[in-house]
């Protein structure tokens, strides 16, 4: 158990300095582009879904709670929502950075991400038509509920580096005990690794609203827990706080329930359909 507890801090304490930084960086250009994005998705018209599926690979839920608020307000329509929602990777990009993975993989998981993305949000457009209504004003809870942007790029990225260096410890810590005690075996099986039913867990798991579960998903994927198909499934339902958002401005709870369950059978199909390729 010592040993388990060394080897996590070790693996920890390793990441953490590349942790800070890519988030340091990430914060700089989200507040840089915030106001930006949220403009250009607004003006995107028909292009809606192509847009937002650029913007929302940006890492972390800032944009897809921007997205939110804007849907709420039927200025952008469902299909940009959605398209948002799939490319948003939250956690994965930083963790994936500071463990020091491949770049190749860390372009193909955000580009398979955002092409699911912008697929799904043409197709869901072409289906539910639905006119937007313009209003004046949006209320933007991000400063509440997340970004903390207020204090600066500076303190806003130590919290956020401090929130998930916790996260992957705790996690690390579970993998290491686990695969030390038991074996890797039996963690791939909690997953269901090699079963057909491995996205529809995984996919549950990223609906969680928070960002722990980009968190698990990247973790088990790097530790090769589950398939990279279950991984994406799991990435693409992840949207980070933006589903409590929804819940919270969007009064229509049916319409909430209805955009939850689509996002979550997307996730399932498209993990489904990466592992048989």
């Amino acid at each position: 158990m010592i040993d388990i507890i060394l080897d996590t801090l070790i693996d920890g304490l390793k990441i953490l300095p590349f942790l800070f930084l890519a988030f340091l960086l990430m914060e700089y250009f989200e507040h840089k582009l915030s106001n930006k994005s949220k403009e250009t998705i607004q003006k995107s018209g028909k292009f809606g879904p192509f847009v937002g599926g650029l913007i929302g690979a940006f890492p972390q839920c800032g944009f897809s709670v921007a997205a939110t608020n804007l849907y709420v307000g039927r200025i952008i329509t469902l299909g940009t929502l959605m398209a948002v929602y799939l490319s948003t990777s939250d956690e994965m990009l930083p963790i994936l950075l500071s463990e020091g993975t491949d770049i190749g993989t860390i372009i193909e998981l955000i580009s398979i991400k955002v092409i699911i993305g912008i697929i799904v949000g043409i197709l869901i457009d072409l289906i539910f038509k639905r006119n937007k209504i313009e209003i004046n004003h949006i209320h933007d809870i991000c400063d509440d509920e997340h970004c903390d942007c207020e204090h600066g790029i500076i303190k806003s990225s130590i919290k956020h580096t401090i929130n998930i260096f916790v996260f992957i410890l705790v996690i690390t810590f579970i993998l290491n005990f686990i695969m030390d005690y038991y074996g890797e075996e039996v963690l791939s099986k909690i997953f269901l690794k090699d079963s057909i039913f491995s996205p529809f867990v995984s996919s549950l798991v990223g609906l969680i609203p928070n960002c722990g579960s980009s968190v698990i998903i990247t973790e088990l994927y790097l530790n090769d827990a589950i398939k990279m198909g279950s991984a994406i499934g799991g990435l693409l339902t992840n949207s980070g706080i933006a589903i409590i958002v929804l819940f919270k401005t969007n009064h229509n709870i049916k319409e909430n329930i209805k955009i939850l369950t689509l996002l979550y059978f997307i996730g399932v199909i498209c993990g489904l359909i990466i592992n048989m390729i």
